[in-house]
Protein backbone atom coordinates (compact mmCIF):
# COMPACT_ATOMS: atom_id res chain seq x y z
CA UNK A 1 0.00 0.00 0.00
CA UNK A 2 1.55 3.51 -0.58
CA UNK A 3 2.37 5.63 1.82
CA UNK A 4 0.32 8.16 3.14
CA UNK A 5 1.03 11.63 3.16
CA UNK A 6 -0.52 14.09 6.35
CA UNK A 7 -1.05 17.45 6.23
CA UNK A 8 1.55 19.87 7.53
CA UNK A 9 0.63 20.73 11.32
CA UNK A 10 -2.04 23.52 11.74
CA UNK A 11 0.51 26.36 11.85
CA UNK A 12 0.71 26.06 8.38
CA UNK A 13 -0.91 29.40 7.06
CA UNK A 14 -1.67 27.60 3.76
CA UNK A 15 -5.39 26.59 3.29
CA UNK A 16 -6.77 23.12 3.49
CA UNK A 17 -6.57 23.12 -0.12
CA UNK A 18 -3.27 23.89 -0.41
CA UNK A 19 -1.60 21.76 2.10
CA UNK A 20 -0.95 17.92 0.92
CA UNK A 21 -3.94 15.80 1.72
CA UNK A 22 -3.71 11.90 2.78
CA UNK A 23 -3.49 10.05 0.07
CA UNK A 24 -6.04 9.65 -2.70
CA UNK A 25 -4.72 6.42 -4.23
CA UNK A 26 -6.28 3.56 -2.03
CA UNK A 27 -5.10 -0.15 -3.26
CA UNK A 28 -8.11 -1.32 -5.71
CA UNK A 29 -31.24 14.61 34.04
CA UNK A 30 -35.09 18.23 37.35
CA UNK A 31 -36.55 20.20 34.96
CA UNK A 32 -36.97 23.53 35.86
CA UNK A 33 -34.54 25.91 33.77
CA UNK A 34 -31.23 23.99 34.55
CA UNK A 35 -28.55 24.05 32.39
CA UNK A 36 -26.00 21.61 33.89
CA UNK A 37 -23.31 20.19 31.32
CA UNK A 38 -24.98 16.82 30.53
CA UNK A 39 -21.41 15.13 31.85
CA UNK A 40 -21.51 16.99 35.13
CA UNK A 41 -21.44 14.65 38.45
CA UNK A 42 -23.24 15.70 41.42
CA UNK A 43 -20.69 15.17 44.15
CA UNK A 44 -20.46 12.49 46.11
CA UNK A 45 -24.07 11.32 45.03
CA UNK A 46 -25.62 13.68 46.54
CA UNK A 47 -28.69 15.90 45.50
CA UNK A 48 -31.18 15.19 42.25
CA UNK A 49 -30.00 13.09 39.54
CA UNK A 50 -29.74 14.68 36.21
CA UNK A 51 -33.16 14.70 33.90
CA UNK A 52 -32.46 13.02 30.40
CA UNK A 53 -34.46 13.61 27.72
CA UNK A 54 -34.32 12.02 23.67
CA UNK A 55 -35.38 12.94 21.02
CA UNK A 56 -36.20 11.55 17.86
CA UNK A 57 -37.59 12.40 14.63
CA UNK A 58 -36.49 9.96 11.67
CA UNK A 59 -34.21 11.14 8.38
CA UNK A 60 -36.36 11.32 5.33
CA UNK A 61 -39.69 10.88 6.84
CA UNK A 62 -41.25 14.09 5.98
CA UNK A 63 -42.06 15.24 9.63
CA UNK A 64 -43.72 18.30 10.01
CA UNK A 65 -41.11 19.23 12.33
CA UNK A 66 -37.80 18.10 11.38
CA UNK A 67 -38.89 17.22 8.08
CA UNK A 68 -36.74 20.02 6.31
CA UNK A 69 -33.38 21.96 7.00
CA UNK A 70 -32.72 22.28 10.62
CA UNK A 71 -36.53 23.51 11.53
CA UNK A 72 -36.99 21.06 14.45
CA UNK A 73 -33.67 23.09 16.23
CA UNK A 74 -35.77 26.02 18.18
CA UNK A 75 -37.86 23.00 19.74
CA UNK A 76 -34.40 21.49 20.88
CA UNK A 77 -33.75 24.27 22.07
CA UNK A 78 -36.53 24.97 24.33
CA UNK A 79 -36.15 21.76 25.11
CA UNK A 80 -32.87 21.57 26.07
CA UNK A 81 -33.55 24.56 28.37
CA UNK A 82 -35.64 22.62 30.96
CA UNK A 83 -33.79 19.73 30.89
CA UNK A 84 -30.15 18.78 32.37
CA UNK A 85 -29.32 16.52 29.18
CA UNK A 86 -30.49 15.90 25.75
CA UNK A 87 -29.66 13.04 23.51
CA UNK A 88 -30.43 13.78 19.90
CA UNK A 89 -29.53 13.04 16.48
CA UNK A 90 -28.00 15.46 13.09
CA UNK A 91 -31.29 15.35 11.70
CA UNK A 92 -32.84 17.55 14.40
CA UNK A 93 -29.54 19.65 14.89
CA UNK A 94 -28.41 20.14 11.22
CA UNK A 95 -28.98 23.43 9.89
CA UNK A 96 -27.13 23.29 6.88
CA UNK A 97 -25.15 26.96 6.97
CA UNK A 98 -26.84 27.10 10.45
CA UNK A 99 -25.95 25.37 13.77
CA UNK A 100 -26.73 26.66 17.84
CA UNK A 101 -24.74 25.52 20.05
CA UNK A 102 -26.12 23.83 23.21
CA UNK A 103 -23.65 22.94 26.00
CA UNK A 104 -26.04 20.16 26.94
CA UNK A 105 -27.28 18.91 24.09
CA UNK A 106 -25.44 15.28 22.75
CA UNK A 107 -25.00 15.31 18.70
CA UNK A 108 -25.07 11.32 18.35
CA UNK A 109 -25.46 9.76 15.00
CA UNK A 110 -28.62 7.64 14.40
CA UNK A 111 -27.10 3.86 14.29
CA UNK A 112 -25.32 4.91 17.59
CA UNK A 113 -28.57 5.93 18.67
CA UNK A 114 -29.98 3.43 18.31
CA UNK A 115 -27.24 1.48 20.10
CA UNK A 116 -27.49 3.54 22.53
CA UNK A 117 -30.98 2.73 23.11
CA UNK A 118 -30.48 -0.85 23.56
CA UNK A 119 -28.32 -0.43 26.39
CA UNK A 120 -25.22 -1.31 24.04
CA UNK A 121 -23.32 1.53 23.82
CA UNK A 122 -22.60 4.44 26.51
CA UNK A 123 -22.26 8.17 25.46
CA UNK A 124 -18.88 9.79 26.42
CA UNK A 125 -18.54 13.64 26.43
CA UNK A 126 -15.56 15.09 24.77
CA UNK A 127 -13.56 18.25 24.78
CA UNK A 128 -13.42 18.42 21.30
CA UNK A 129 -12.95 15.77 18.88
CA UNK A 130 -10.55 15.94 15.86
CA UNK A 131 -12.67 15.59 12.48
CA UNK A 132 -11.31 13.79 9.74
CA UNK A 133 -12.93 14.81 6.26
CA UNK A 134 -14.15 12.35 3.58
CA UNK A 135 -14.65 13.70 -0.03
CA UNK A 136 -15.99 11.62 -2.81
CA UNK A 137 -13.95 11.30 -5.67
CA UNK A 138 -16.85 12.56 -7.83
CA UNK A 139 -17.21 16.10 -6.53
CA UNK A 140 -16.24 18.58 -9.48
CA UNK A 141 -12.84 20.64 -8.38
CA UNK A 142 -14.92 23.51 -7.79
CA UNK A 143 -17.20 21.84 -5.16
CA UNK A 144 -13.84 20.23 -3.73
CA UNK A 145 -12.85 23.41 -2.99
CA UNK A 146 -15.71 24.81 -1.80
CA UNK A 147 -15.48 22.34 0.84
CA UNK A 148 -11.92 22.85 1.75
CA UNK A 149 -12.48 26.63 2.37
CA UNK A 150 -15.49 25.02 5.24
CA UNK A 151 -12.81 23.42 6.36
CA UNK A 152 -10.38 25.69 6.61
CA UNK A 153 -13.25 28.42 8.25
CA UNK A 154 -14.18 25.92 10.54
CA UNK A 155 -10.30 25.82 11.70
CA UNK A 156 -9.42 29.31 11.72
CA UNK A 157 -13.19 31.16 13.15
CA UNK A 158 -14.40 28.10 15.29
CA UNK A 159 -11.00 26.92 16.21
CA UNK A 160 -12.13 23.48 15.38
CA UNK A 161 -9.65 20.40 15.46
CA UNK A 162 -7.41 19.77 12.51
CA UNK A 163 -9.25 18.70 9.69
CA UNK A 164 -7.49 16.61 7.91
CA UNK A 165 -9.01 15.02 4.60
CA UNK A 166 -8.75 11.94 2.24
CA UNK A 167 -10.57 11.53 -1.07
CA UNK A 168 -12.20 8.18 -2.20
CA UNK A 169 -10.22 6.31 -4.25
CA UNK A 170 -13.03 5.99 -6.61
CA UNK A 171 -16.83 8.09 -6.93
CA UNK A 172 -19.53 6.56 -4.30
CA UNK A 173 -22.05 7.35 -6.68
CA UNK A 174 -24.71 7.58 -4.28
CA UNK A 175 -28.49 7.11 -5.81
CA UNK A 176 -31.68 8.23 -3.86
CA UNK A 177 -34.86 7.38 -4.14
CA UNK A 178 -38.60 7.14 -2.56
CA UNK A 179 -39.52 4.00 -0.75
CA UNK A 180 -42.66 2.85 -2.19
CA UNK A 181 -44.35 1.04 0.66
CA UNK A 182 -43.30 3.97 3.55
CA UNK A 183 -43.18 7.07 1.27
CA UNK A 184 -39.68 7.88 3.11
CA UNK A 185 -36.75 8.40 1.53
CA UNK A 186 -33.93 6.12 0.88
CA UNK A 187 -31.00 5.28 -1.57
CA UNK A 188 -27.33 3.63 -1.67
CA UNK A 189 -23.96 3.94 -2.62
CA UNK A 190 -22.53 1.63 -5.49
CA UNK A 191 -19.12 1.98 -4.13
CA UNK A 192 -18.81 1.56 0.08
CA UNK A 193 -15.86 -0.50 -0.01
CA UNK A 194 -14.39 3.01 -1.39
CA UNK A 195 -16.06 5.15 1.43
CA UNK A 196 -14.85 2.57 4.46
CA UNK A 197 -11.53 2.76 2.75
CA UNK A 198 -10.82 6.85 2.97
CA UNK A 199 -12.30 6.63 6.88
CA UNK A 200 -10.00 3.62 7.68
CA UNK A 201 -7.00 5.81 6.04
CA UNK A 202 -8.02 8.74 8.36
CA UNK A 203 -8.41 6.69 11.32
CA UNK A 204 -5.10 5.02 11.29
CA UNK A 205 -2.95 7.78 9.54
CA UNK A 206 -4.33 10.80 11.00
CA UNK A 207 -5.88 9.74 14.19
CA UNK A 208 -9.25 11.08 14.23
CA UNK A 209 -11.78 10.06 15.96
CA UNK A 210 -14.63 12.36 14.07
CA UNK A 211 -15.75 11.97 10.48
CA UNK A 212 -17.38 14.04 8.29
CA UNK A 213 -19.15 12.51 4.99
CA UNK A 214 -19.57 14.57 1.94
CA UNK A 215 -21.04 12.66 -1.30
CA UNK A 216 -21.52 14.10 -4.72
CA UNK A 217 -25.62 13.58 -5.23
CA UNK A 218 -26.78 13.06 -8.85
CA UNK A 219 -28.09 16.61 -10.31
CA UNK A 220 -31.13 15.03 -10.91
CA UNK A 221 -32.09 15.25 -7.07
CA UNK A 222 -32.59 18.47 -8.02
CA UNK A 223 -36.02 18.33 -9.33
CA UNK A 224 -37.03 15.70 -6.51
CA UNK A 225 -36.37 18.63 -4.45
CA UNK A 226 -38.78 21.08 -5.44
CA UNK A 227 -41.68 20.06 -3.36
CA UNK A 228 -39.24 20.16 0.08
CA UNK A 229 -38.08 23.75 -1.51
CA UNK A 230 -41.90 24.96 -0.81
CA UNK A 231 -42.01 23.05 2.46
CA UNK A 232 -44.19 20.00 1.24
CA UNK A 233 -43.29 16.44 1.20
CA UNK A 234 -40.34 14.32 2.15
CA UNK A 235 -36.46 15.55 1.72
CA UNK A 236 -35.15 13.20 -1.29
CA UNK A 237 -31.99 13.23 0.03
CA UNK A 238 -32.21 12.30 3.54
CA UNK A 239 -32.39 8.62 3.67
CA UNK A 240 -29.41 7.99 1.99
CA UNK A 241 -27.20 10.22 3.98
CA UNK A 242 -28.46 8.25 7.06
CA UNK A 243 -27.51 4.98 5.13
CA UNK A 244 -24.11 6.67 4.47
CA UNK A 245 -23.50 7.51 8.40
CA UNK A 246 -24.84 4.37 9.39
CA UNK A 247 -22.36 2.31 7.37
CA UNK A 248 -19.44 4.34 8.90
CA UNK A 249 -20.63 4.18 12.56
CA UNK A 250 -21.44 0.17 12.64
CA UNK A 251 -17.78 -0.27 10.90
CA UNK A 252 -15.51 2.00 13.14
CA UNK A 253 -17.44 2.84 16.44
CA UNK A 254 -17.27 6.59 15.50
CA UNK A 255 -19.14 9.86 15.45
CA UNK A 256 -20.17 10.20 11.59
CA UNK A 257 -22.19 12.49 9.68
CA UNK A 258 -23.03 13.71 6.18
CA UNK A 259 -23.01 16.68 3.92
CA UNK A 260 -24.57 16.03 0.81
CA UNK A 261 -22.85 18.00 -2.21
CA UNK A 262 -25.15 19.17 -4.96
CA UNK A 263 -24.54 22.13 -7.95
CA UNK A 264 -25.48 24.94 -6.94
CA UNK A 265 -29.62 25.30 -7.14
CA UNK A 266 -31.39 28.25 -8.87
CA UNK A 267 -32.67 30.85 -7.00
CA UNK A 268 -36.24 30.74 -6.28
CA UNK A 269 -37.84 33.73 -4.41
CA UNK A 270 -40.49 31.80 -3.19
CA UNK A 271 -38.46 29.00 -1.04
CA UNK A 272 -40.12 28.04 2.28
CA UNK A 273 -38.11 29.41 5.46
CA UNK A 274 -38.30 25.99 6.68
CA UNK A 275 -35.70 24.77 3.78
CA UNK A 276 -34.22 28.24 3.69
CA UNK A 277 -31.38 27.55 5.64
CA UNK A 278 -30.10 24.78 2.58
CA UNK A 279 -30.08 27.97 0.05
CA UNK A 280 -27.30 30.44 1.75
CA UNK A 281 -24.23 29.07 1.11
CA UNK A 282 -22.94 26.60 -1.30
CA UNK A 283 -22.22 23.65 0.89
CA UNK A 284 -24.30 21.94 4.07
CA UNK A 285 -21.17 21.14 5.66
CA UNK A 286 -20.65 24.17 8.58
CA UNK A 287 -23.61 22.53 10.72
CA UNK A 288 -21.79 18.70 10.55
CA UNK A 289 -18.43 20.37 11.62
CA UNK A 290 -20.09 22.10 14.38
CA UNK A 291 -22.11 18.88 15.57
CA UNK A 292 -19.16 16.39 15.30
CA UNK A 293 -16.64 18.71 17.11
CA UNK A 294 -18.48 17.68 20.10
CA UNK A 295 -19.81 14.61 19.39
CA UNK A 296 -19.76 12.15 22.49
CA UNK A 297 -17.58 9.12 21.83
CA UNK A 298 -19.30 5.51 21.73
CA UNK A 299 -18.28 3.37 24.74
CA UNK A 300 -19.46 -0.35 24.01
CA UNK A 301 -20.92 -1.59 27.15
CA UNK A 302 -18.93 -4.73 26.78
CA UNK A 303 -15.78 -2.83 27.08
CA UNK A 304 -14.78 -4.21 30.90
CA UNK A 305 -12.55 -1.74 31.77
CA UNK A 306 -14.26 1.38 30.39
CA UNK A 307 -17.32 0.57 32.74
CA UNK A 308 -15.08 0.12 35.32
CA UNK A 309 -13.23 3.25 35.21
CA UNK A 310 -15.30 5.53 32.90
CA UNK A 311 -19.12 4.34 33.40
CA UNK A 312 -20.38 7.36 35.26
CA UNK A 313 -18.76 9.50 32.80
CA UNK A 314 -20.98 8.02 30.41
CA UNK A 315 -24.98 9.01 29.78
CA UNK A 316 -26.45 5.41 29.62
CA UNK A 317 -30.02 4.30 28.17
CA UNK A 318 -30.48 3.82 31.89
CA UNK A 319 -30.50 7.47 32.71
CA UNK A 320 -33.04 8.20 29.93
CA UNK A 321 -36.16 9.89 31.31
CA UNK A 322 -38.28 10.59 28.38
CA UNK A 323 -38.59 10.35 24.66
CA UNK A 324 -40.12 12.63 22.74
CA UNK A 325 -41.07 11.24 18.85
CA UNK A 326 -43.34 12.13 16.13
CA UNK A 327 -46.75 10.79 16.57
CA UNK A 328 -46.52 8.13 13.55
CA UNK A 329 -43.06 7.28 13.42
CA UNK A 330 -42.46 5.40 16.65
CA UNK A 331 -41.08 2.16 14.76
CA UNK A 332 -37.79 2.90 15.44
CA UNK A 333 -35.38 0.34 16.40
CA UNK A 334 -34.27 3.17 19.17
CA UNK A 335 -37.87 3.77 20.12
CA UNK A 336 -38.77 0.33 20.06
CA UNK A 337 -36.20 -0.43 21.99
CA UNK A 338 -36.54 1.98 24.56
CA UNK A 339 -40.56 1.04 24.50
CA UNK A 340 -39.46 -2.28 25.65
CA UNK A 341 -37.21 -1.82 28.12
CA UNK A 342 -38.16 -3.70 31.70
CA UNK A 343 -36.31 -1.75 34.25
CA UNK A 344 -35.32 2.39 33.83
CA UNK A 345 -38.24 2.53 31.27
CA UNK A 346 -38.41 6.23 30.43
CA UNK A 347 -41.63 8.17 29.26
CA UNK A 348 -42.35 8.60 25.77
CA UNK A 349 -44.07 11.61 24.76
CA UNK A 350 -45.72 11.13 21.06
CA UNK A 351 -46.03 14.63 19.35
CA UNK A 352 -49.77 14.63 17.26
CA UNK A 353 -49.06 17.86 15.56
CA UNK A 354 -45.51 16.14 14.09
CA UNK A 355 -46.71 13.46 11.51
CA UNK A 356 -44.42 12.12 9.08
CA UNK A 357 -45.19 10.09 6.14
CA UNK A 358 -45.07 6.68 7.86
CA UNK A 359 -47.99 5.04 9.72
CA UNK A 360 -46.29 3.67 13.31
CA UNK A 361 -48.24 5.04 15.62
CA UNK A 362 -48.05 3.87 19.14
CA UNK A 363 -51.37 1.68 18.71
CA UNK A 364 -49.62 0.03 15.98
CA UNK A 365 -45.96 -0.51 17.07
CA UNK A 366 -47.93 -1.34 21.15
CA UNK A 367 -46.08 1.17 22.54
CA UNK A 368 -47.25 2.31 26.13
CA UNK A 369 -46.99 6.52 24.94
CA UNK A 370 -48.38 9.55 26.46
CA UNK A 371 -49.87 11.71 22.92
CA UNK A 372 -49.80 15.65 23.37
CA UNK A 373 -51.15 18.06 20.82
CA UNK A 374 -47.98 19.87 20.32
CA UNK A 375 -44.75 20.81 21.74
CA UNK A 376 -45.57 23.73 23.60
CA UNK A 377 -47.29 22.59 27.09
CA UNK A 378 -44.36 20.35 27.73
CA UNK A 379 -41.80 23.08 27.36
CA UNK A 380 -43.25 25.67 29.39
CA UNK A 381 -41.31 26.14 32.45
Amino acid sequence: MRAMALCPPLSCPLSIAQRSRVASTFPAKSKKNLKLLCFTQVANGLGQRQYTAVMIIPTGTGAKIGGFAGDALPVARALASVVDCLVTHPNVLNGAMLYWPMANTLYVEGYALDKFAAGDWGLQPVHQNRIGLVLDAGLEMDLRLRHLQVADAARASLGLSALEYAVTDMPLQVETWIDEKTGASSGRIQRPDSLLRAVDVLIKSAGVDAVAVVGRFPDDSVEELEGYRQGQGVDALAGVEAVISHMVVQEFGIPCAHAPALSPLPLDPAVCPRSAAEEIGYTFLPSVLAGLSRAPQYVPKKDVFLQNRMAHRCVWADDVDCLLVPINACGGAGTLAFSRRTRHKPLIIAVEENETVLDDTPELMNTEAVSIQHHKPLLMS
